[in-house]
């Protein structure tokens, strides 16, 4: 009876693993075959050991918890790409699936939407054409933080990106020199780094924001280019600020965005402004989303406080 008990009690402790994680098991066995490398896992299913050419540890927790997000079909490029990402990264001298050794390096890179292609990154979008990416690292050695990375973490995304955000403040405070645009006055915001977007949250410790928010360019990352909305000269000031951010991104190596946004209510919201040419002639067609056409109505009857932006 004792015997029974105990064998009864070995097995209660080692309950049989889902069929899911099983079947992951064995897509990882035959990729990492693919590799050229043996494998063994971890009593528990948390990490395996990759044996071959290099003897190489590979935490698995993110990468369960990222394939019950996905369809079955979607395993096998995402084992792929986790192996091949854990093998290109096996020499970085910090453990990214530990937070704590990595939190002091997350930082955030805005890109456009269309440079990231099919790439599997963990982000946010500012606009419907901007994107808030995760990063680990300081510019030139930083790369996108993957989402089976984040998932080793005991936080969220959101709240990693808000680490990344407080990080990238206390790298520096932006530099702020004042321009006229033909009677248009803005301010620009300049920093060392790829970060400068982050301190859009915190542009009021740089300038008075007006409750209908500002105009915003961002003609590189480490660039923010800005107007207030108080009047309805601000129209003029779409244009001036368009044509400035094109010739900036036509002239700048890693440029960002040619166009114009609207930074209210801790949101940003593009304002399509297109250059047409017809007749000979370009001008500039501007459609402004809704919210932002209700403020222009608002403006229209109100007295115009000037371009000055002071």
């Amino acid at each position: 009876m004792r015997l029974f008990r105990r064998s009864r009690d070995r097995r209660a402790k080692t309950p049989p693993r889902p069929i899911e994680e099983v079947d992951l098991d064995s897509l990882l066995a035959l990729v990492a075959d693919t590799l050229g490398y043996t494998c063994s896992f971890d009593p528990g299913g948390e990490s395996l050991t990759l044996t071959g050419p290099r003897n190489i540890v590979v935490r698995l927790t993110g990468l369960r918890a990222e394939a019950r997000r996905r369809s079955r079909e979607d395993w096998p490029m995402l084992v792929s790409e986790h192996l091949a990402h854990t093998l290109a990264t096996v020499d970085e001298p910090l453990d990214a699936c530990d937070l704590d050794q990595i939190r002091p390096l997350l930082r955030t890179r805005i890109q456009l939407d269309d440079d990231l292609e099919s790439a599997r990154v963990v982000g946010r979008h500012l606009t419907a054409d901007l994107v808030e990416v995760l990063t680990i690292g300081h510019d030139v050695t930083s790369r996108p933080v993957r989402p089976e990375e984040v998932g080793c973490w005991p936080i969220t995304a959101a709240q990693a990106l808000d680490l990344a955000l407080d990080n990238v403040r206390q790298d520096e405070r932006l530099s702020m020199t004042e321009d006229d645009l033909g009677g248009v006055a803005v301010r620009r915001l300049t920093g060392t780094t790829a970060g400068a977007a982050a301190h859009l949250r915190r542009l009021g410790d740089y300038l008075p924001v007006p409750p209908e928010g500002v105009l915003v360019a961002l003609p590189d990352a480490a660039t923010l280019i800005v107007h207030p909305v108080e009047g309805i000269g601000v129209v003029r000031a779409i244009e001036r600020l368009r044509l400035l951010a094109q010739r900036e991104f036509d002239l700048r190596a890693g440029a960002l965005s040619p166009q114009v946004y609207w930074w209210h209510d801790d949101r940003l919201t593009l304002i399509r402004a297109d250059l047409v040419s017809q007749d000979g002639q370009t001008r500039l067609v501007v459609a402004p989303p809704p919210d932002f056409a209700r403020v222009l109505a608002d403006l229209a009857v109100r007295p115009d406080p000037g371009t000055g932006g002071n």
